[in-house]
């Protein structure tokens, strides 16, 4: 158990004390071995062997979900269990090989038990011994002293903000019982209380700010299509690798759009179809779960539903099946009139789970003109997937060689994936193009999350990532992802510095089509109208982090010990000649982005971070079931 406690720290916590897993794990595993010695009489090798199992499993599931998501896995996982044989190449690339020696023991002691029983069974006589038992005094002089280490633990870090932080102070362990005994929801704001004017007083801008933007119905009328771009990181525009190019398709649309390099993921455990949630609703993701399961029973506001009450037609389109994520049971709470699934793609050219970007573009692009030939406007949304990790491309799908640097390594499969995404996204614009739905549209395009994680990169990758960077990789750099809206003829091109995240797609795009939100609770706020922000943040990084203006807030145990990180610049990655080419912004948002990284998130800010999430958290509990 100490061996096995020490390898699970080594992999998650850095600079820990020598004494620290000896003083919070051991005592944990005293406890439950007292009860073995008290209760069992016959079998309590047995028991000693599936406590055993037990915790090893416990330790092996920490490891490897904080390599995925870089929080300390809970009970709560439990539920996404049946997601994991479909990403199961995911999950084996980040397994390091010493990680399965948590499992020696067990194999060892299998071996052992089933060789003597074997050898037992032929003979015709053989005696039985009982293991020797610890005297009673003993058993409860070692329980009294270890649960008093344990309630020493966990009692004084109960209000930890951060996971880790938390997990690390009372042990991995005594965290897990701890959720489990302790882990109830708040008591929700009664729904009335939940006001627009309260949200966005909260997010820090006042009603009697300009409620209007520039660009208010700018692409009136228009179809609006939304591309998810599978793990799709900001690094990657206008980035060059020893001269070569690797999105040129997305760096040209950059140029001839709005493009805001200052745009953060806001996705939790269900990572893609979490993504859909956020984009398509304006709410935060749930506390525990992915939001696909969680909040799959409400009759949820959606833009679909918005731009239903406007004559559109509103389909989405994903290679997968629909059963994956419970995207069925999600679209209809969102209110789609239709989605095209596995059943629609086939199984043909498959990449990473499921037929190519290749197919799912190519067919799309016929739906869609079908969809624009009715005569009635249309909403939809087009997931990639093809760049999924752990960017296993076919070789047939190169686009690009990669510096031989980079060959064999997690940073230049990603970047060779994301090339070949590009490439197909180049051919699926031109598809429209040709048919006559882009001119037509509204183009909204962006990543669903990010793609190398910092916790799970290898030395040779981290070194890779600090030569794009010049600097360090960070947490900062991780979360986030690029946002590029499009509207040909009507929206003249800008770089946009205003910080967003996913949450705001939906009043950013209602803006621009000119669609009254009026009635509509969102914790999202129009990207084109020069307003402060301010996203709290769930996943990838702890409970209680958030993102502004004055950069990135990742909390201790709560604020006084947190992290603040400045936000990146696309000037460290981009190629001069890129940057130089994008068009300034208007007017009216030449102001914003002008204070980045010039303060310091404060201990408001963060405790407004709070109760954003409590405030969707409720709302969307409220919500009547469908």
């Amino acid at each position: 158990m100490i061996v096995k406690s020490y390898l699970t720290w080594y992999a998650i916590f850095d600079n820990i004390p020598l004494w620290q897993p000896l003083l919070t794990e051991v005592p944990f595993v005293w406890l439950i071995f007292c009860f073995i010695e008290r209760f069992s009489h016959k079998r309590k090798i047995g028991y000693y062997m599936i406590a055993n199992l037990t915790i090893t499993i416990v330790f092996f599931a920490a490891i490897m979900y904080y390599k995925y998501y870089g929080v300390i896995v809970t009970y709560h996982a439990l539920a996404q269990v049946n997601q994991v044989t479909s990403v199961n190449s995911s999950v084996f690339s980040l397994l390091a090989p010493y990680y399965l020696l948590i499992f020696v023991d067990i194999i060892v002691l299998c071996v052992y038990f089933i060789r003597r029983r074997i050898q037992r069974s032929k003979l015709v006589f053989q005696t039985t011994r009982s293991l020797p038992r610890i005297g009673k005094k003993t058993a409860v002089a070692i329980f009294a002293f270890s649960a008093l280490l344990t309630i020493f633990n966990v009692w004084p870090n109960r209000a930890s903000m951060n996971e880790l932080t938390q997990a690390e102070s009372m042990g991995i362990l005594n965290y897990e019982a701890y959720m489990i005994a302790a882990d109830k929801p708040g008591k929700p704001v009664p729904k009335e209380q939940i006001t627009q004017h309260k949200i966005n007083t909260m997010k820090g801008f006042t009603p009697d700010q300009p409620a209007i933007s520039t660009y208010w119905d700018a692409a009136k009328g228009r179809n609006v299509i939304i591309v998810q771009m599978e793990s799709f990181q900001n690094f990657l525009i206008g980035l060059h690798i020893d001269g070569k190019e690797i999105t040129p398709n997305l760096n040209k649309l950059a140029k001839e759009s709005l493009y805001f390099p200052h745009f953060y993921q806001q996705v939790g455990q269900g990572n893609t179809s979490d993504a859909e949630f956020v984009v398509n609703s304006s709410y935060y993701i749930p506390a525990r779960g992915a939001a696909s399961q969680e909040y799959a029973g409400f009759q949820v506001p959606s833009l679909a539903k918005l731009l239903d009450k406007y004559g559109y037609n509103t389909t989405t389109f994903h290679t997968n099946k629909v059963e994956f994520w419970n995207r069925k049971e999600m679209y209809a709470a969102l209110g789609f009139g239709k989605y095209y699934d596995m059943d629609f793609f086939g199984n043909e050219d498959a990449v990473a789970f499921a037929a190519s970007d290749e197919v799912l573009y190519k067919k799309t692009s016929k739906e869609l003109k079908a969809l624009q030939d009715t005569g009635k406007p249309f909403y939809s949304q087009v997931i990639s997937m093809s760049a999924h990790h752990p960017y296993h491309l076919p070789e047939s799908k190169y686009k690009m060689e990669l510096p031989a640097r980079y060959e064999n390594t997690l940073v230049g499969d990603y970047i060779r994936s994301q090339n070949y995404a590009d490439y197909e996204l180049g051919t699926f614009i031109q598809q429209l193009k040709d048919n006559g739905v882009w001119d037509n549209s509204l183009i909204v395009l962006y990543g669903d999350h990010l793609g190398l994680p910092l916790y799970s990169l290898e030395e040779k990758d981290r070194t890779l990532m600090k030569e794009i960077f010049g600097r360090d990789y960070t947490r900062a750099d991780m979360m986030n992802i690029p946002l590029i809206i499009s509207a040909p003829g009507a929206v003249d091109p800008a770089r946009i510095d205003q910080l967003g995240g996913q949450s705001d797609i939906v009043p950013t795009v209602a803006s621009l089509l000119g669609v009254s939100m009026d009635g509509y609770i969102h914790f999202g706020q129009d990207l084109l109208n020069g307003h402060s922000n301010l996203l709290p943040e769930r996943y990838y990084l702890p409970s209680g982090s958030l993102i502004t203006e004055e950069g990135m807030f990742v909390p201790g145990s709560g604020y006084e010990d947190g992290t603040q990180y400045p936000l990146p610049s696309i000037e460290e990655t981009a190629d001069p000649s890129f940057i130089s080419s994008l068009d300034p912004p208007p007017d009216s948002l030449k102001e914003t982005g002008k204070n980045l990284n010039k303060g310091k998130v404060s201990k408001e800010q963060y405790e407004r971070a709070l109760n954003l999430l409590h405030y969707s958290d409720s709302y969307v509990s409220q919500l009547p079931m469908r």
